[in-house]
């Protein structure tokens, strides 16, 4: 049981699934092939990823990972919130260069389906953070790439400005999307 709702690139997905609750607490399904499935969704996860983030204003992204190795993201919030990116980096694509930002959060118990060929990055907006994702295909680090997370082409309305945003050094460092030497095609 769940509520998909496409985002405005309707290749990215909202995801809402359906949460059962009395005094002692709550109980969620959230991950069903099956359910998945009947929602036409059929991606098949093969790795679970877990994230902390102490601090508010902590940017991770954006990152992707090329073939053969490319991985859809199914991303959910268990503590805190996030707001969460997804840009189009498939060239050809109508929406190319333009990018979805929803906020993910433990309260809405939302999350996103983040497919093939978008570059994915999220900015916490609480202290103590955690995030948990699937993805379709293992992670290969010679095989992952990145875009610059405040890329003025991307045109993203980040909740931390520049010197305001903690990020390791490599997405400090990675290329603008006009220089990126690898897109989808």
């Amino acid at each position: 049981m769940l509520e998909v709702t496409p985002a405005d690139i309707p290749d990215v997905k909202i995801i809402t699934p359906k949460k059962f609750g009395d005094d002692r607490g709550f109980f969620s399904e959230t991950y069903s092939r099956k359910a998945f499935a009947e929602a036409g969704l059929n991606q098949v996860f093969v790795q679970d990823n877990h994230a902390m983030s102490a601090a508010k204003g902590v940017v991770r992204g954006l990152h992707y990972q090329i073939p053969p190795h490319a991985q859809d993201k199914l991303v959910r919030v268990t503590r805190g919130a996030i707001l969460d990116v997804a840009v189009d980096i498939r060239r050809g694509s109508p929406t190319f260069g333009r990018h979805v930002a929803a906020v993910i959060s433990a309260a809405a118990w939302n999350q996103i389906l983040v497919p093939v060929g978008f570059a994915h990055g999220y900015c916490t907006l609480e202290s103590n953070t955690e995030v948990i994702y699937k993805v379709t295909r293992f992670y290969q680090p010679d095989h992952e790439r990145g875009i610059r997370w405040n890329d003025p082409a991307l045109g993203i309305e980040w909740p931390v400005s520049e010197t305001e945003a903690i990020l390791n050094d490599r997405d400090r460092k990675n290329p603008l999307l006009a220089q990126a030497a690898y897109l989808f095609d």
